[in-house]
């Protein structure tokens, strides 16, 4: 599933091409996604100008003149398209401006297209009770240890929280945890303020790392001008079961399952 700096690669290059242009039409390919598409969404769209491009969690956003907001989910196999050669049959959204084409183009079709007015944004129920967003001055020590208070819940599931942390998903999860030096296993409430210390910047640095390469291009994602994103390279422990532990201290990468979802950490340097 496209993470937070997918989500933030997809709209920075979508923001080349798009931000301040006109939109000549919109076409819809089929009624829904994960869910119908808005009814007024074509008539909205068309003729818009674009007045800005943003993220939420792993939400895109594409402001319009009109106090209109259209809010992306990639779901689990979506991306856009820009200028594509030719149709594709998972093309099931198209935006055209005066000079270039974008194609919503989603596979499995659990992405989504929402369309709000833009002073009711804060309030949208999809965002109205998210957490910071981990690149902005709110993330804090102080703000995760208050929001981690008396957790039983395992540090790992208290991050993938979007109450807690907005757009936090597992594969950032698991590298900060494991540069940070704090075990999944740990409960949240006992993690310590020298740990969250230490485990905030490392949010920052992972984050700020993957949205510099690209992303990470795990099967179906890539950024809108195709390129695939090469952060993967730098995974230390996700998908690295059985490998020795990158820190050189003898650890051996294991993988166990929380709340559904596949944790790899190094039981020795992770406490």
């Amino acid at each position: 599933m496209p993470e937070l700096p997918e989500v933030e690669t997809t709209v920075r290059g979508l923001a080349q091409f798009l931000d301040g242009e006109r939109i000549t039409s919109v076409r819809l390919n089929r009624p829904n996604l994960r869910r119908p598409f808005p009814p007024d969404l074509v008539q909205v769209m068309a003729g818009a100008q674009v007045t800005g491009l943003s993220r939420r969690a792993k939400y895109g956003l594409i402001h319009l003149d009109r106090d209109a907001t259209v809010i992306f989910h990639l779901g689990m196999s979506g991306r856009w398209r820009i200028d594509p050669s030719q149709p594709d049959k998972h093309d099931h959204m198209v935006v055209e401006t005066a000079d270039h084409q974008f194609a919503l183009c989603d596979p499995r079709r659990f992405g989504s297209v929402d369309l709000v007015d833009t002073p009711a944004l804060d309030t949208w129920p999809q965002f109205a009770s998210l957490g910071p967003e981990p690149l902005g001055p709110l993330l804090t020590p102080q703000h995760l240890k208050a929001a981690l208070k008396d957790k039983v819940q395992t540090i790992k599931l208290c991050l993938l929280d979007q109450r807690v942390v907005a757009g936090l998903g597992n594969i950032y999860v698991c590298e900060a945890l494991y540069r940070a030096g704090i075990s999944p296993l740990r409960k949240g409430g006992k993690v310590t303020r020298p740990q969250l210390e230490r485990l905030v910047p490392h949010i920052v640095e992972v984050l700020s790392q993957s949205i510099r390469d690209g992303g990470s291009s795990l099967r179906d994602y890539a950024a809108p001008d195709g390129e695939l994103g090469y952060f993967a390279t730098r995974f230390a422990v996700y998908g690295r079961e059985g490998e020795p532990c990158s820190n050189g201290d003898g650890g051996i990468i294991r993988r166990i399952q929380q709340g559904g979802r596949s944790t790899w950490y190094c039981p020795k340097c992770q406490k």
